[in-house]
């Protein structure tokens, strides 16, 4: 897998939505249940029973989302002993919840540091060039329909699931996706793991299509022992949506400068030599 560090594609105008998303991300993770706890590595069994509780109010839950059926118990966040020893508690729940908005409040949670920092990182590189192209409102749309696309789209190939479903991958893969189709010639910095990190820099389409490749061959079971915690699908339906979004801007896009125009991504100035 490579890590994309920077395109050469400059900007506009300031991506204001995208920094936005970035410190709504931040900001919604750091005031999540447990996170202390998880940072310094010594989670306490009550930090992780909240944790439990706010995640089941606030994820998607494809069961909820297809069928909606509410479950009668979940995690109220307090300890207690059973005959297996300390867990946490089940109870009714104290809430009102609405599927359709939990798909919305997912997109903002995050299961660890290195999940939200990998999705943000993606959308940082990638997400101000589509922010730039179509603007702060559309894009803002264009972004919460794709992880609502995701989310839906995940639930009905895994109807009967109750695990709850978090992050913006789903969203972000759109953002991929239109990229892909906007700009695929732009040239991308990425460290390519071979013994150290390697430098490269990659047109767009071979970095965004190989990302994806990767994420339908895992969706389908393909190269991994079980899909796991990670939800393949969403990322695959995002990115196929945000495609298909893009489409017709395509023939409106200018093309990116040339890299050798380019001063690290950014238009050189004009200047003197002597």
């Amino acid at each position: 897998m490579v890590i994309p560090v920077h395109d050469l594609n400059p900007v506009r105008r300031t991506p204001w939505v995208t920094y936005a998303l970035i410190a709504a991300n931040v900001a919604v993770f750091l005031f999540m249940p447990g996170l202390a706890g998880s940072v310094a590595g010594d989670s306490s069994l009550s930090q992780l029973c909240h944790l439990q509780a706010f995640t089941e109010h606030f994820a998607a839950v494809p069961r909820e989302l297809i069928h909606h059926q509410m479950p009668s118990l979940v995690p109220t966040g307090a300890v207690g002993v059973g005959a297996h020893g300390p867990g946490c508690v089940l109870g009714p729940p104290a809430y009102d919840k609405s599927p359709p908005l939990s798909v919305f409040t997912a997109m903002f949670l995050h299961g660890g540091w290195l999940h939200l920092l990998g999705n943000m990182l993606f959308l940082y590189i990638f997400g101000n060039n589509i922010e730039d192209r179509m603007g702060h409102v559309r894009f803002f749309l264009f972004y919460v329909a794709c992880g609502y696309a995701a989310g839906y789209g995940f639930a009905l190939l895994n109807a009967g699931s109750a695990t709850p479903l978090i992050g913006a991958s789903g969203a972000i893969a759109g953002v991929l996706g239109a990229y892909l189709v906007l700009y695929p010639r732009v040239r991308v910095w990425v460290l390519v793991p071979f013994l150290i990190f390697l430098p490269l820099r990659l047109p767009a389409w071979l970095v965004l299509g190989f990302w994806f490749v990767l994420q339908a061959l895992y969706s389908s079971g393909e190269g991994v022992s079980g899909t796991g915690a990670v939800a393949y699908a969403a990322h695959v339906v995002g990115f196929l949506v945000g495609m298909l979004i893009a489409l017709p801007l395509r023939p409106g896009t200018p093309p990116p400068p040339e890299p050798g125009r380019l001063l690290f991504g950014r238009q050189a100035r004009p200047r003197h030599t002597w």
